[in-house]
């Protein structure tokens, strides 16, 4: 059933109020995309982490530079990530911080690498994380996801400041 609208206040408040929702809803699809990637991780799915990309995507992690899904499901696929799961690791991301601008975003986060040793589980590395992201026909995609790990030097704090104000780096 269709409403006739003439009254421009209420029309305006409509049209700000579905903006607000959009920006939610595209919040929180962001959020559970970054959310998704450590149990895809952890689990192996090298095409499902791949996915979570566009199709030219990077994700640069102190040292390590891939480029496109191939990239990304191979380091899923390598022997050393391969031993992370096989030894018990769990990657844990968030909370995360979205900024949405239309159909691109940014958003940061801090993430934990959990390992199983010999005397329970260690975390083992904290990092932190920026990502640029596109919305793409079937829903948002990172574009960059950029980590550094928080060992006291600056590049780190500058990923989380960045993202924090919603800045694309």
């Amino acid at each position: 059933m269709e409403i006739a609208v003439e009254d421009r206040a209420v029309q305006d408040r409509l049209a700000a109020l579905e903006a607000r929702v959009r920006r939610l809803e595209d919040s929180e699809e962001i959020a559970q995309l970054i959310a998704s990637y450590g149990p895809l991780v952890d689990d192996g799915d090298a095409e499902s982490v791949a996915q979570l990309w566009d199709r030219r995507g990077s994700y640069d992690v102190d040292g390590l530079s891939m480029t496109g899904r191939d990239d990304i499901a191979a380091m899923v696929r390598s022997r050393p990530h391969q031993g992370l799961i096989a030894e018990g690791c769990a990657h844990l991301l968030g909370p995360v911080r979205v900024h949405v601008d239309g159909d691109s975003a940014v958003a940061v986060c801090h993430s934990l690498l959990i390992r199983h040793g010999d005397h329970g589980f260690v975390v083992h590395r904290a990092t932190a994380n920026h990502f640029t992201l596109d919305r793409a026909a079937d829903g948002w995609r990172i574009g960059c996801r950029t980590s550094r790990a928080l060992d006291g030097q600056e590049r780190a704090h500058l990923l989380l400041g960045a993202g924090a104000r919603g800045e694309h780096l």
